[in-house]
């Protein structure tokens, strides 16, 4: 497996844990009574579904903690990292350090292949879901020492999936088993294998308007994934603006992560919200025209 990485970079290794808690996740889906499925708990996962993935994820960590798209009080940082542990995708530190790398060296035309997508799927699912990097200087990505030493980051960080079992036990004395496994092993399922294929499936086809100088990777841009991932299927955008709080550039590109950003700066909850047009430095060329890659299969 080492392989895979130039070894005077770090090493590639099998995750126990997240393969561990990928399957013990996914697995109780089948005793689901899908008949038993409600309005009500239609209802609590679409506001789940906001809260942990568009407000914890989306707009907490990617755009606020990790790109500093914004600035925000130490509370809403702290209840969107919190919110981020509720999806169930892991530690919000172990995920903050493997966008620093994959950044890193998707920025870079001697990419590792571990962090390219000229692979197939079905080696992406085992690469994503199974492996992790560990670098040999975790100085090298420049990861800011107020997120690496962050208190409340290093305490999820031990205690993330306690929080999640809490959580999990709250629903099931509310709303019984079937909502809880509903609301829980459905729902993170969903969250992990979709955050994973779209993260593949935004670097191997869709639409491109930029091209991001000497880097190996620049992304597409998807319509139907930006519009089920509160924008990070934008991703040609995002890596050509990358500190942007708002993924779309077009009217057509319906990005729910831009309008929860924009509604929580109305509210005031977030201030100095940076976009394509204010305080950012553009790290693409343009295409004359609009670059089209098709999947393969």
């Amino acid at each position: 497996m080492n392989k895979l990485l130039k070894t005077e970079y770090g090493i590639i290794e099998f995750s126990w844990n997240k393969t561990f808690w990928l399957y013990i996740i996914v697995l109780p889906i089948i005793f689901i009574d899908f008949y038993k499925f409600s309005s009500l708990d239609l209802a609590f996962n679409i506001f789940l579904l906001f809260a942990t993935v568009g407000i914890g994820h989306s707009v907490g960590l990617h755009r606020g903690i990790i790109h500093k798209s914004y600035k925000t009080s130490k509370k809403f940082r702290q209840l969107s990292l919190y919110l981020f542990v509720l999806t169930g995708l892991g530690s919000p530190l172990n995920w903050l350090k493997q966008h620093y790398f994959r950044d890193y060296w998707q920025n870079r035309l001697d990419c590792p292949r571990y962090f390219q997508y000229k692979h197939s799927l079905l080696a992406d699912f085992w690469w994503n879901l199974h492996l992790t990097f560990i670098p040999k200087d975790i100085k090298k990505y420049s990861i800011p020492n107020e997120d690496l030493n962050d208190p409340f980051v290093l305490w999820l960080h031990k205690t993330w999936y306690i929080h999640y079992i809490i959580f999990s036990l709250i629903v099931f004395i509310f709303l019984g088993l079937n909502s809880m496994l509903i609301a829980t092993s459905l729902r993170t399922s969903t969250i992990i294998l979709g955050h994973w294929y779209i993260g593949y499936a935004s670097h191997k086809y869709g639409y491109a308007r930029h091209k991001i100088k000497d880097a190996d990777e620049s992304g597409f841009n998807d319509i139907l994934l930006g519009l089920i991932s509160f924008g990070e299927g934008f991703h040609n955008n995002h890596h050509s603006y990358p500190n942007s709080a708002k993924f779309s550039s077009r009217w057509y590109e319906l990005d729910f992560g831009w309008t929860l950003a924009w509604f929580l700066s109305k509210l005031k909850v977030i201030k100095e919200v940076k976009t394509q047009k204010n305080n950012l430095k553009h790290t693409a060329s343009e295409y004359k025209t609009t670059y089209w890659q098709f999947p393969k299969f």
